[in-house]
């Protein structure tokens, strides 16, 4: 039996939790969180045993062999380094951390303890995405040279996830003294995962433009200052010499929470989809680039992040993607804020 600490118990932490109910031979021993009412409603909700205030008691009662840590971006770090350093296997939310130093001296830390550590970057359970990654990796489109991708969410415009002017959980969200990175690093960091991912290849050079909008009169709701970035632009040119653009908004209407990427070749194209819950891959490969004829391509199912996570823990194989992982892509996410500057990015037109 696999025991879980699940440390946050916000709304993600629900997912991880329903997760970990559905497998055999694991269970959530316990929660953590210094909110106790919403501790105390997620522990009843999913009949969990065990809560703790804070960290330090779960480590001293110690009754537990991995852990979901569901916490905001800003507090990653100082809490999965007491974890590693005790031992514990590690499933963090994205972004690993919120800066590169901090990454990766989480990184290091977890090397050095010999566990298994994962980042939650859910778009590695799209079947469309697998499936792409492996064409490209096969060298079915042959050299890649040029990408595009999307995240678009609309929860600034519409409510079907809830108020952001009242609620908490969307809030800090827009604040970076509460720990947030605004939409660049909250999606941001999945789309970058999901291009670099699938063009097989990280980022070499970066160039970044963000905006934040005005959204209330003030840009203050009650002790939220809400002056993180809204929206972000982004190019990258990849280690393999590739070029593209990566984009993400919470203003994208018309989208709850899609994700696109388009990939091409010397050799074909791939169209990779996940919108309205749905996963699509398509391409246009040898017999069809003379007339632009894409075709549907099967994507198998793939197991989700915890499930390999789980599974790592059980054969004592690390899997990706790994703190490694998170920590390049956060190296990323720094040197896009670093770009943009009025000096490199802004010209008066």
């Amino acid at each position: 039996m696999i025991r879980v600490l699940i440390l946050g118990t916000g709304g993600m932490a629900n997912a991880h939790a329903e997760a970990y109910a559905a497998m055999d031979d694991v269970t959530v021993v316990a929660g953590v969180d210094t909110n106790a009412d919403n501790l105390a409603a997620f522990n009843a909700k999913h009949q969990i045993a065990n809560g703790f205030a804070n960290l330090d008691d779960a480590l001293a009662w110690g009754q537990f062999d991995a852990v979901s840590n569901v916490t905001p971006d800003a507090v990653h770090h100082r809490t999965a380094m007491p974890l590693l350093r005790a031992g514990k296997h590690v499933l963090c939310e994205k972004p690993l951390a919120a800066n590169q130093a901090d990454a990766d001296e989480m990184a290091q830390a977890a090397k050095a303890a010999g566990v298994i550590n994962m980042v939650n970057l859910t778009y590695r359970n799209v079947p469309a995405l697998m499936q792409a990654a492996d064409m490209v990796a096969r060298g079915d489109i042959g050299e890649v040279r040029h990408f595009e991708a999307a995240y678009l969410q609309s929860w600034l415009t519409q409510s079907a996830w809830g108020d952001w002017r009242t609620e908490d959980q969307w809030l800090w969200r827009l604040s970076t003294a509460h720990g947030s990175m605004g939409v660049l690093g909250d999606v941001g960091v999945h789309i970058l995962d999901f291009a670099t991912f699938a063009a097989g290849s990280d980022a070499a050079r970066v160039s970044c433009r963000l905006k934040t909008f005005d959204k209330v009169e003030g840009d203050r709701i009650g002790d939220y200052s809400l002056d993180a970035n809204d929206s972000m632009v982004m190019h990258l040119g990849l280690q393999n010499g590739a070029i593209g653009v990566i984009h993400a908004s919470r203003f994208a209407s018309g989208h709850l929470n899609d994700l696109k990427l388009r990939i091409f070749g010397t050799m074909g194209g791939l169209d990779v989809r996940f919108e309205q819950g749905k996963s699509q891959l398509r391409a246009c490969l040898a017999d069809g680039l003379a007339t632009g004829t894409w075709i549907d391509v099967p994507t198998p199912d793939v197991p989700t992040n915890y499930t390999r996570f789980i599974a790592a823990i059980r054969h004592g194989k690390q899997v990706m993607p790994d703190f490694a992982r998170g920590a390049g892509l956060q190296r990323v996410l720094d040197l896009a804020v670093a770009s943009y500057t009025k000096s490199s990015c802004d010209q008066v037109v």
